[in-house]
């Protein structure tokens, strides 16, 4: 059975991420339409928090999605939210490190990461990373995996995230180290280079 309907036939706002993703990946205009006016806001948000530019933010989430449009058929997503909200982080941390001056950037990576071998020519490979991320992730706890997200993808206090999940900031606490503890082990080569800097940053 094909996936294409007319737009008559497909109310496209009430379809959840995962048909959303179905549809885009036959080309599905419509789909790549509302998942576009589902995400670009919170997305401009995430990065406006990092970024002060606003021309900057609003080409950096415009390549987001046009690299969606464009890798449809080839991107491996479980999650269409995790996999914007953390493409949208890894975008900023290429922005800034653009504009950083090369010798202080240089002089702040062999501060904090004596081991490591770092050359400013290097561009962060977000699918490699993207797909690590989301691996280890899912080797989390459900509990831990959902708070994790909540803070480091969504940009959500301890404070907002015990009063959403009804549970004490201190258990939210916990399972943000957990998680970090867990993400520092199985991605320390790209932490070695700086190049998850922001993930692991107090929000």
């Amino acid at each position: 059975m094909s996936l294409y309907f007319s737009i008559d036939t497909v109310n496209y706002k009430s379809l959840p991420d995962e048909l959303l993703l179905l549809y885009l990946r036959t080309g599905d205009e419509n789909a790549f339409r509302e998942i576009y006016l589902r995400y670009w806001k919170k997305l401009f948000s995430v990065a406006r928090q990092k970024i002060q530019a606003l021309d900057a933010v609003e080409e950096l989430v415009q390549d987001i999605f046009l690299r969606l449009w464009e890798r449809r058929d080839s991107l491996q997503i479980d999650r269409l939210d995790a996999y914007l909200f953390t493409a949208v982080r890894y975008a900023c941390i290429n922005h800034l490190k653009s504009t950083l001056v090369r010798e202080k950037y240089v002089d702040y990576a062999y501060a904090h990461y004596n081991d490591a071998s770092y050359t400013t020519d290097e561009q962060l490979d977000l699918d490699e990373l993207m797909g690590a991320v989301e691996q280890q992730l899912n080797d989390l706890p459900e509990k831990t995996r959902q708070i994790f997200r909540l803070n480091r993808l969504e940009y959500q206090s301890v404070k907002e995230i015990s009063t959403h999940l009804k549970v004490p900031e201190r258990t939210v606490e916990y399972h943000i180290s957990q998680a970090l503890k867990s993400l520092r082990v199985y991605l320390r080569d790209y932490l070695l280079t700086g190049l998850l800097t922001m993930l692991f940053m107090d929000c």
